[in-house]
């Protein structure tokens, strides 16, 4: 029965896609047939994606990105750019050093790759062409560093696992062999994505100075000027304080996650308005309406993939998928190395999001079941699906970078491809080594 199920949510959803259908239509079409093959009543369908919005912390999502859209409007992003630009200093390949920073810095504030691709991408991509880059070069970079977006805390498909993920209890087999599994909360995974983030940084980094080192990209300047970062801060210390208020506020408790975005809005349209003057009416309306086609499309994703995701935990999927794995080996490292493959893969082909809700209640299952702390699972399946964003054939950030610096996304995809393999190697290495990403949350007591 549960095999005849599988096949036709996989078969109808796979067959949707190759024929082009949108992701929303193959998943939604796909469940109303399984509830039809299992003879239930479809409005249960409805009923479950009403119910998958019902969410306090889903109200993060919306406020989040108009918080990184009106940042952008407000002049935010710019002088972030010119931070780490001061920075970068004569460092070889500054410019693309200075791209990875501010990927960083607006991650910090937007917690998406498309939209860090964009906001830093229009200011870098023409800068380095200025300076002799390879026009090419200079957008792989950018569009592989747009993908820490998602990793640096607030995170928007960290929120999507936490609110896939809390429903999900482990066995009671898996209690019993590994005693009490730590809470999952949205928060704790934003504190566990800090230091990943910093080490995948770290391998597209290494890999720009020695392309650049080989191209002859040389630093911005002769060396280092401290008037000159000290003047940089000063014109940003607003945007600065921006992540520091953000994060700061959630970690020391004062407000929720979803408060947080909250805070972030009117703190940019103060910002905006009455400090940097740059924020007009006519930004504010287009933040609004990008921020509304933005959030319908995901929320259209998520009442179809939380059906989805329902029928597998009913029909019991996760626990014949980790019974399978199981019996295929019991070796830690290779289950990790499978199932980091798999999900390179498949964010190769699928919406990351939509990979989440979809996955999440299929893979937390089997972690449980290996006793793989949620959260430290939640930050290796959100940074492998973030590869996705810089890998054809969806890879969002080859879109955005591609419109931006007008190479083609063939050129952009091969020139990205040693990012990728670096920031894969550091995924094993979150993976294989927990504390990468406990570390700092046991530190702060949660």
């Amino acid at each position: 029965m549960e095999t005849t199920v599988v096949l036709v949510l996989f078969g109808a959803f796979l067959g949707l896609l190759i024929f082009g259908a949108p992701i929303t239509v193959s998943l939604g079409v796909s469940a109303m047939a399984a509830f039809m093959y299992l003879d239930e009543n479809p409005i249960k369908l409805v009923q479950i994606a009403f119910r998958s919005v019902g969410s306090f912390p889903l109200m993060a999502l919306p406020s989040f990105i108009l918080a990184g859209a009106l940042m952008e409007a407000a002049g935010v992003s710019k002088r972030l750019v010119k931070i780490a630009e001061s920075f970068a200093g004569p460092i070889t390949g500054g410019l693309g050093a200075a791209t990875v920073f501010a990927c960083i810095f607006f991650g910090a504030i937007s917690g998406s790759g498309p939209a860090t691709t964009a906001a830093v991408g229009m200011l870098m991509i023409p800068a380095m062409v200025n300076r002799n880059y390879d026009r090419g070069y200079a957008s792989a970079i950018t569009a592989s560093s747009g993908g820490l977006g998602v990793i640096v805390p607030p995170s928007i498909p960290m929120v999507i696992f936490g609110i896939s993920g809390m429903g999900l209890q482990p066995p009671a087999e898996a209690i019993e062999k590994f005693g009490q599994f730590q809470s999952l909360s949205i928060p704790k995974l934003f504190i566990a994505g800090f230091l990943p983030a910093m080490l995948i940084a770290t391998g597209v980094l290494i890999a720009n100075y020695f392309r650049s080192k080989k191209a002859g990209y040389t630093g911005i300047s002769e060396s280092w000027s401290f008037r000159e970062m000290i003047g940089t801060i000063k014109s940003g210390i607003w945007s600065v304080l921006a992540p520091l208020i953000i994060l700061g506020g959630i970690y020391s408790g004062y407000f929720t996650p979803t408060e947080s975005a909250i805070v972030a809005i009117f703190y940019t349209v103060f910002v905006g308005v009455f400090l940097h003057k740059e924020l007009k009416l006519k930004d504010f309306f287009h933040s609004l309406e990008t921020t509304t086609w933005i959030t319908g499309r995901v929320l259209l994703i998520l009442f179809t993939a939380t059906v989805f995701g329902r029928l597998l935990v009913e029909n019991e999927i996760p626990a014949i998928v980790a019974q399978a794995l199981l019996n295929f080996t019991s070796n830690m490292y290779l289950i990790w190395a499978l199932i980091i493959g798999f999900l390179v893969f498949v964010g190769m082909f699928m919406e990351t999001l939509a990979t989440i809700m979809i996955l999440t209640p299929v893979l937390l299952p089997v972690m449980y079941t290996l006793g793989v702390d949620p959260v430290h699972f939640g930050v290796v399946m959100v940074s492998t699906l973030a590869i996705g964003f810089q890998t054809p054939p969806l890879g969002e950030n080859l879109f955005v970078a591609s419109g931006i610096g007008g190479s083609s996304i063939e050129e952009i995809s091969v020139k990205a491809l040693p990012f990728s393999l670096l920031s894969i190697v550091a995924i094993f290495l979150i993976a294989f080594f927990p504390q990468i990403s406990l570390f700092i949350p046991g530190l702060l007591g949660y």
